[in-house]
């Protein structure tokens, strides 16, 4: 399977998803990335690479780039020899099963929706991020790719993230919740509503309205949100992470006790640390659009954008794109 890997995009390329595709290569013989982008600038990150993993990378001519800052829907359009675009056009063009990029979010969304073409029925799709929680992972969707949304859109997200979840975790028959500023059913606005009656009949395992205190602690399997408030709720968290591991570091560093006492804590603290980890959790899928097109986190790492290449060999293996296709249908 051919996986094109938008090599320019994120704020540490060209370096990391060089090396990320290397090392995914080595953990998964049956893979093969196109790293899309400047050959003379790739080439060189290559050179180390083992004789197995490089054979199965290639590099495919991408003489432009859509920067962090730059206009998603406008520079999709226009830059057409960008790597972000060809990537995209590789999945259209079924010369690759899925691209990865952890570049410009709205231009990954932009390529997904503009030139892989949404689902037919599906009315926008949602970027599902696997988040930690007390016990387990639960998908928040959407986190950026539809802002405001319909009843109907919130409604399909549940369909979709159900699927997802099932085919990845083996839950037959996941949660899903709808976020709320309350758990009473007459909370939230008439969209929010409205969605909440689509979804009780729905045949779906739906659990009603979830609020903020209920996503960390994993009271659902899926949380529906529109794009703005999983975007929030995301970068809120984040927040509260490096918070967390300041507060900690300052009164570790204070005294003797605290020094010791965190050094006797050391392998536990690391083993929770790896839980809220993004790059353990791979890349979040863009769900709707008809292929694999997969955002990692914009910072990432090797073993980060190699965890966003097996997320999108999983979700192939696994007929993901035709599984929605077949619920609609149903």
């Amino acid at each position: 399977m051919l996986f094109a890997l938008d090599a320019m995009g994120g704020d540490k390329a060209p370096a990391e998803p060089c090396k990320g595709a290397i090392l995914a290569c080595e953990e998964d013989r049956d893979l093969n990335v196109a790293l899309v982008g400047r050959k003379d600038v790739l080439a060189p990150h290559l050179e180390k690479a083992s004789e197995s993993a490089r054979s199965r990378i290639s590099i495919v001519e991408a003489d432009e780039v859509i920067g962090m800052g730059d206009n998603p829907s406008a520079s999709i359009r226009s830059k057409k020899n960008s790597s972000l675009r060809i990537a995209v056009e590789m999945v259209r063009s079924h010369e690759a099963v899925g691209c990865i990029s952890a570049g410009n979010t709205g231009a990954i969304v932009a390529g997904g929706v503009l030139v892989v073409g949404r689902i037919k029925g599906i009315d926008r799709p949602g970027l599902a991020v696997p988040i930690p929680s007390l016990n387990k992972t639960t998908i928040l969707l959407d986190v950026g790719a539809t802002v405001r949304c319909k009843a109907l859109n919130l409604y399909q997200f549940a369909h979709m993230g159900s699927i997802y979840m099932r085919s990845f975790s083996g839950i037959e028959n996941p949660s899903v919740g709808l976020f709320s500023n309350g758990s009473e059913d007459i909370k939230g606005d008439d969209v929010i509503g409205e969605a909440r009656e689509m979804l009780a009949g729905s045949g779906l395992n739906f659990e009603g309205f979830v609020e903020g205190k209920d996503v960390p602690i994993g009271r659902t399997d899926i949380v529906v949100c529109d794009g703005f408030t999983g975007n929030a709720l995301i970068k809120f968290g984040e927040g509260i992470g490096e918070m967390v591991k300041v507060l900690i570091k300052e009164e570790v560093e204070a005294k003797f006790l605290p020094k010791l006492g965190a050094l006797l804590m050391m392998p536990a603290l690391r083993k929770m640390g790896a839980r809220f980890e993004y790059e353990t959790n791979g890349g979040s899928p863009l769900l709707g659009v008809d292929g694999i097109v997969i955002k990692a986190h914009g910072n990432s790492r090797d073993r980060a954008i190699a965890g966003a290449l097996h997320v999108a060999s999983g979700f192939a293996r696994i007929g993901g794109t035709d599984l929605i296709k077949e619920s609609l249908d149903a």
